[in-house]
């Protein structure tokens, strides 16, 4: 890059990513780490090269349709595009660009984290040793629902999904899985594909969320969907809030139907759902998925080599319009 391109960085990044983007463009930081509305976005636009923001910045077709001739690429510090409208960014001459495979392990961790919260009453007796209201014990106390040996469902099996797969067999479960397509033998390592989500629902003992939020997974489990669960069943959810319709999830884990659910993202973030706060079978998490000291660098440096790629004339690696 001869001329040093301009770069937003809309929230507080990584030290280390924020130290490498100062050193290679002239960058606009965020220390206040303060939210920037849609107007934001589109006065800086005209200011600016290029923005790295996250899911929380959302690029609709308004905003997209708003932004200065100057903005040539949006590199996202995030996997998920869902507070971006690609087409209207697209028809802008935006590039458009994502953080794919490297959080993987780490939401995975929470996942599994989430799993074994919710089937062990987590909630209920943090509380109770918290509160020094911990005063007796039986062998019916806090009985919860054991995971060795149970069917892991997974909805999504990329990268997440097949780690999920792997924390799941670490822990003796059968792995089940629903994708848009089979994976390769070596991918599968023994899972069994289900070529409709219907045919999971009805072996997951454990359903585990790792699809993109799109118009077909909009509110994929609902109360239709959740009626197909077995009994007894629990529910994870560290992909989207857009996939769980969560009136639906409380009339579940309010009939029974749901043994308890672990969740960290929701339909309004921040925030989430109060409700879910009077179910202590209910165990909820503020979207930290990729929350490590090691992920966050990981995403920084992918952005920014995506922009390095740009401005030096090559092709993002990571690269969606």
């Amino acid at each position: 890059m001869k001329d040093k391109p301009t770069l937003w960085i809309t929230r507080k990044l990584s030290t280390n990513t924020e130290a490498r983007a100062s050193r290679d463009y002239n960058v606009i930081l965020n220390p206040t780490d303060i939210l920037s509305s849609a107007e934001d976005i589109i006065a800086m636009s005209a200011k600016v090269d290029a923005i790295i923001p996250c899911h929380s910045e959302q690029f609709t077709a308004r905003v997209a349709a708003s932004l200065d001739d100057r903005l040539k690429i949006v590199a996202n510090h995030s996997v998920g595009v869902d507070h971006c409208d690609l087409t209207a960014l697209k028809a802008r001459g935006i590039t458009v660009t994502n953080t794919p495979d490297v959080l993987s392990d780490a939401t995975a961790e929470i996942a599994m984290l989430l799993l074994l919260g919710a089937a062990r009453h987590a909630v209920d007796g943090d509380s109770l040793v918290r509160s020094g209201q911990w005063d007796s014990w039986s062998p019916s106390f806090m009985v919860g629902t054991q995971v060795s040996g149970k069917r892991l469902g997974i909805v999504g099996m990329g990268k997440v999904g097949q780690v999920m797969a792997k924390r799941g067999r670490g822990f003796d479960m059968t792995i089940h899985y629903h994708n848009r397509s089979r994976l390769p033998a070596d991918l599968e390592c023994g899972a069994t594909y289900h070529d409709t989500l219907e045919s999971l629902l009805n072996v997951s003992d454990f359903l585990s969320l790792h699809c993109p939020s799109t118009d077909t997974t909009r509110d994929i489990i609902n109360q239709k969907t959740l009626a197909q669960l077995p009994d007894g069943a629990i529910l994870v959810n560290t992909a989207r809030g857009a996939l769980v319709d969560e009136t639906a999830l409380i009339n579940a884990i309010s009939s029974g139907k749901l043994a308890a659910a672990g969740i960290d993202c929701f339909k309004t973030e921040p925030l989430g759902n109060p409700q879910f706060s009077a179910h202590k079978n209910i165990f909820t998490l503020p979207h930290i998925g990729s929350a490590t000291l090691e992920t966050r660098d990981a995403m920084g440096f992918r952005a920014l080599d995506n922009l390095d790629a740009f401005f030096n004339g090559g092709e993002p690696k990571d690269k969606l319009v």
